[in-house]
């Protein structure tokens, strides 16, 4: 029997919890189940992508105060069987709203993010509340999900929950299509240098991903035909041009900005870098290693070393160590991992296998 699985969002802007979730939604699908859409507003850069396969329903709701109501209407008309809410405060939202609405579904909550670090600055009035509305909210969820261990170590820190109260399902990480010959083309021209060593990071650039960090290490290599390229966009861009000045290799640093497709940028690379602070998981990792191509990553909290097996599939260097990641650049490029071991180590991602896990966690 088909079962109605709703999936409430704020919007489907162009980040990685929103694509995640449309993964799942056509894995969710294939198992023949219905999905629908519930966004507190009808926007964003994949809502044309999510209504092509899916109904979507728009809550018009701008605030989050406004939601736990709007939300308890929507349960009590649809009578879904099963509610998927990701990212504070939603996943404490959904189940106070399925209170409300007086109908049982199965509520599913799930972080993708370190709340505890992404919140660290707002002081200790938002803490407070971020403490007592997860330690509400969590309670009364049917199932609660981290996308890592130490993402559901932080879960049940700050909810003053058991471990074991929670679970960990990895983000899935669907295979992309093979890129164009025009698509390789217009990446090997951006690169403007011969393969060797060509290093890649992947995100957009605001201050969590620590991008100054890698900048840094990069111009300690002793290689002078070496070339690092970011791909993505963001309001750290003009500040990491104006320190590559500052370090002398602006001429050897490639911002490529926003890319749709970063695939024909993985393929080319010789190397993927992330320098990260915190990661809640690290899609971009196993997105390097789908093509084969070489890792190192700061061993952050919280899912670069679960993804790498504690290095076993790429090297991890402590955060903030410049020495560090610049030596294991370099000894990665001498020595990198076979591409075949990369490759069947990202295959473990599949959004099949996240999707199952997601369905029987709801025992839909």
């Amino acid at each position: 029997m088909n079962s109605l699985i709703s999936i409430v969002l704020p919007d489907l802007r162009g980040g990685g919890v929103e694509r995640i979730r449309i993964v799942l939604a056509h894995e969710f699908a294939k198992a023949g189940h219905d999905v629908e859409f519930v966004l507190m507003q009808a926007r964003g850069e994949l809502l044309p992508e999510a209504q092509a396969a899916f109904p979507v329903v728009d809550l018009a709701t701008p605030r989050a105060r406004g939601l736990p109501f709007a939300l308890a209407r929507y349960l009590r008309r649809r009578r879904p069987d099963a509610l998927l809410a990701g990212m504070w405060p939603l996943t404490v939202i959904a189940p106070v709203a399925a209170r409300l609405s007086g109908h049982r579904c199965k509520v599913l909550v799930s972080e993708h993010g370190m709340l505890s670090a992404q919140y660290r600055d707002w002081g200790r009035l938002h803490h407070a509340l971020l403490r007592l509305s997860t330690a509400i909210g969590y309670r009364i969820a049917r199932q609660r999900v981290g996308v890592s261990s130490g993402l559901v170590s932080d879960m049940a820190g700050l909810s003053w929950m058991q471990r074991n109260d929670f679970h960990v399902i990895h983000n899935p990480v669907p295979p992309r299509r093979e890129p164009s010959a025009a698509a390789i083309n217009t990446a090997e021209l951006l690169w403007d240098a011969p393969p060797g060593a060509r290093i890649l990071t992947v995100g957009t650039m605001k201050a969590v991903k620590n991008h100054p960090h890698l900048l840094r290490a990069f111009a300690r290599l002793a290689c002078n035909d070496a070339r690092l390229m970011f791909v993505g966009d963001g309001a750290g861009r003009d500040a990491l041009l104006a320190l590559a000045r500052e370090l002398g290799v602006a001429d050897r640093v490639i911002l490529a900005g926003f890319q749709s497709d970063p695939m024909p940028f993985y393929q080319t690379a010789d190397l993927f870098a992330l320098s990260s602070d915190y990661e809640g998981f690290g899609n971009v990792i196993v997105e390097a290693m789908a093509c084969g191509t070489p890792v190192v990553s700061t061993d952050c909290p919280s899912g670069p070393a679960e993804i790498l097996e504690g290095g076993k599939y790429g090297r991890l260097v402590p955060v903030d160590d410049i020495e560090a990641m610049a030596s294991a650049i370099a000894a990665t490029l001498d020595e990198p991992a076979p591409t075949d071991q990369l490759k069947a180590r990202a295959a473990d991602f599949q959004p099949a296998k996240a999707a199952k896990a997601y369905l029987d966690l709801l025992g839909v």
